[in-house]
């Protein structure tokens, strides 16, 4: 069965940055990616580039800032108040929290604290980067529909027919 929009996939990868460092590698956890193609799992251009592919399937897809978390936007580094992390004592470099901005929850990583201010920046930690993705397609399989009104696989130890089933009674 080759990937097409409505199948959930299930893959490992190797994440890799320009320069060739390793940033992520499925096979160091214990289960694989799975994901539901054409739902906006997994950034545009892979979710392209997988698209037609077949179980079994090897591949390596090179992707610009653009088809992955996009560009990097400096105005997304912004100076805020201490106090905005009230109950936080030890700010440090590189640790992140979720703030609520006007289009609804996002990640922020620390930059810099000192005592009155903190510079926060709301870009994704891999925006601006070009990444290389090495990929292994495990299996291609129709998504239930439970999965489709979810918009993304669910737990396999669930018998999902039985759920859908009980929804009609």
């Amino acid at each position: 069965m080759s990937i097409a929009p409505q199948q959930v996939v299930t893959l490992h990868y190797t994440l890799r940055d320009d320069e060739g460092h390793v940033l992520d590698d499925s096979r160091q956890r214990d289960t694989p990616l799975s994901y539901l193609h054409g739902h906006d799992n997994i950034v545009p251009g892979l979710e392209k580039a997988l698209a037609g592919a077949q179980s079994g399937t090897h591949l390596t897809v090179t992707l610009d800032p653009e088809q992955a978390y996009g560009k990097r936007d400096e105005a997304l580094v912004r100076r805020v108040s201490r106090s905005a992390f009230s109950g936080v004592s030890d700010l440090k470099s590189g640790m992140r929290f979720q703030a609520q901005g006007p289009d609804g929850p996002h990640t922020v990583t620390i930059v810099e604290a000192d005592d009155t201010q903190v510079t926060v920046d709301a870009n994704h930690p891999l925006a601006g980067q070009t990444l290389r993705y090495d990929v292994e397609i495990l299996a291609v399989r129709e998504a239930t529909r439970a999965e489709l009104a979810k918009g993304h696989p669910l737990d396999e130890d669930v018998d999902h027919t039985q759920v859908e089933d009980r929804k009609h009674l």
